[in-house]
C-alpha cells in the first residue's frame, strides 16, 4: 500500500477540511492500493462522511480571532502547551504511519511552526517522504502575504523541504508566483492545477425545485457557507426581501451554516417567520444540489463555494469577507473583473443595495457569459497526477545540519 498523510490545520470555518476531504477522496480513488491519513484541527471533522481508505487524526481545536491571531478554541490549555501537544502528535503520526507523501494545506510550517519539528526529523533520519505545499488560487492581498512569507520564512520552507508546490487555482486569474514574488528557486516549484471541479448532486434541478416547491418562479438561494461570520448577510437580505418578492416572480432559501452561534439563528428564523415566500434553514448536506436549482446564488467568496458556482456555471452576486485576511475580497475582485461573478463589498452592504443588485442579476438569470466556460476545473486530476508521480521519484531534498526551526508563539 501507498499512504499519503494530509496535514490541515484548519482553525476557521469548513472550506479548508472540505477542500482537503475531497482531494483525500480523489486520491484513494484514483489508486486502490492508496491509503490517506488526514491530520487536522477541523471541529467539524467528524461531521463528514469518511470515504474508504480514508482515516484521521484528530488535533486539538484552535480558533482564529478576525485579528488573525490564534487562541485555543475548548481546552482548558496555555496556546504555547497546545501547540507543543500538536507538534507531538504530529511528529507520532509521521512516525507511525510512515507516508510515502505528504500534502500541507497552505503554512509551510503549520500554525506557529507545529510541523516543524515533524519536517525536520524526517530529513535528519533520511526520509524518503516527498513533501508538497497545497496552495488555493489566492492566500490574501499580495502585500500582505509577501510580509508573512518573508517574515516567517516560507520561501525558505519551500527550497529546503518541499518537492512541489501545487496550486488549486488559474495562473491566469491569480498568479501567486508573481503576485507575491517567489524567488525563483521556489517558483520553479510551482504547478497551476485548475480548480477543483465539484460533484454534482445525486438530485437533479428539477427534482430540487419541486422538492422546494418552485414552479416556473425564480429561486434565490443565500448562504454564508459554514456561517459563522454570516448573519449580517443574511439579515441584510431578509430585509431586503419583501420588496424584492413584491416587484420580481420569486422565491427564496436561506441556508444559515452549521456554524452559526444559536441566537444568531433563532433571530433570524424569527425574523424571517412570516417573509412571503422565503424560508431559512440551518444546514444542508447537499449544498450544491441547492445552488444547482437555484437561479441566483447570494453568497460569501470562499474557495469551495466559488469552486461549486464555477462547477454549475451558476450566477451569483459574491459578499466577500474581508477580515482578518483579504483573499475573499481579492478573489470576488478577479471573478468580476472577468464577468464570472458580482460582486458586493460588505461596506456596501445594506437591504437596498442588496434588494437593487438581486434584481438585476434575477433579470439577467439565464443569460451566461462565455467566460464561464473557459474556467480551467480539472484540479483533482492533475493533483492526483502529480503525487503518482512522486510515488517512484528519487529523493532531491539535502538534509539540514541540525535543528533551526523552533516553535512559535
Amino acid at each position: 500500500m501507498k499512504r499519503i498523510l494530509v496535514y490541515s490545520h484548519d482553525t476557521f470555518g469548513l472550506g479548508n477540511i472540505r477542500r482537503m476531504l475531497t482531494i483525500a477522496q480523489h486520491l484513494a480513488e484514483s489508486d486502490p492500493d492508496v491509503s490517506v491519513l488526514i491530520v487536522s484541527g477541523s471541529p467539524m471533522l467528524h461531521a463528514f462522511r469518511i470515504p474508504p481508505r480514508v482515516d484521521y487524526v484528530k488535533l486539538p481545536c484552535l480558533s482564529r480571532t478576525l485579528k488573525g491571531s490564534y487562541s485555543v478554541k475548548f481546552l482548558d490549555m496555555p496556546f504555547e502547551d497546545t501547540i507543543r501537544l500538536r507538534a507531538n502528535l504530529l511528529v507520532s503520526a509521521l512516525l507511525d504511519f510512515a507516508p510515502d507523501v505528504v500534502v500541507v494545506d497552505k503554512k509551510p510550517f503549520g500554525v506557529s511552526n507545529e510541523l516543524a519539528p515533524a519536517l525536520e526529523l524526517l530529513q535528519r533520519r533520511g526520509s524518503k517522504t516527498k513533501l508538497v505545499l497545497l496552495l488555493r488560487d489566492i492566500l490574501d492581498s499580495p502585500e500582505a502575504t509577501r510580509a508573512v512569507w518573508q517574515k516567517n520564512r516560507y520561501f525558505d520552507a519551500i527550497e529546503e523541504f518541499y518537492d512541489q508546490v501545487l496550486v488549486v487555482g488559474s495562473r491566469d486569474l491569480f498568479d501567486i508566483t508573481k503576485e507575491y514574488v517567489f524567488p525563483p528557486a521556489a517558483a520553479d516549484k510551482v504547478r497551476f492545477c485548475g480548480y477543483l471541479r465539484r460533484q454534482r448532486s445525486a438530485v437533479t434541478r428539477e427534482e430540487q425545485r419541486a422538492r422546494l416547491g418552485v414552479g416556473s418562479e425564480h429561486l434565490v438561494l443565500v448562504t454564508p457557507g459554514g456561517g459563522e461570520d454570516g448573519a449580517r448577510l443574511i439579515a441584510a437580505h431578509i430585509e431586503a426581501w419583501p420588496g424584492v418578492a413584491a416587484r420580481t416572480n420569486a422565491k427564496s432559501l436561506v441556508v444559515c451554516g452549521p456554524e452559526m452561534a444559536q441566537t444568531q439563528r433563532e433571530a433570524l428564523h424569527a425574523a424571517a417567520a412570516r417573509m412571503p415566500g422565503l424560508s431559512v434553514r440551518d444546514f444542508s448536506d447537499d449544498m450544491i444540489g441547492l445552488m444547482d436549482a437555484a437561479d441566483v446564488v447570494v453568497s460569501m467568496s470562499g474557495y469551495n463555494t466559488v469552486c461549486e458556482l464555477l462547477t454549475l456555471k451558476k450566477r451569483s452576486i459574491l459578499v466577500p469577507r474581508v477580515k482578518p485576511v483579504q483573499e475573499q475580497l481579492v478573489r470576488a475582485q478577479r471573478l468580476a473583473q472577468l464577468g464570472l461573478a458580482r460582486m458586493l463589498h460588505p461596506d456596501a452592504l445594506t437591504p437596498v443595495t442588496l434588494a437593487d443588485t438581486l434584481e438585476q442579476e434575477l433579470d439577467r438569470a439565464n443569460v451566461h457569459q462565455r467566460g464561464l466556460y473557459q474556467i480551467d476545473m480539472d484540479g483533482l486530476a492533475r493533483i492526483g497526477a502529480a503525487v503518482a508521480d512522486l510515488f517512484d521519484a528519487p529523493q532531491t531534498v539535502e538534509q539540514p545540519a541540525a535543528a533551526r526551526w523552533a516553535l512559535s508563539s
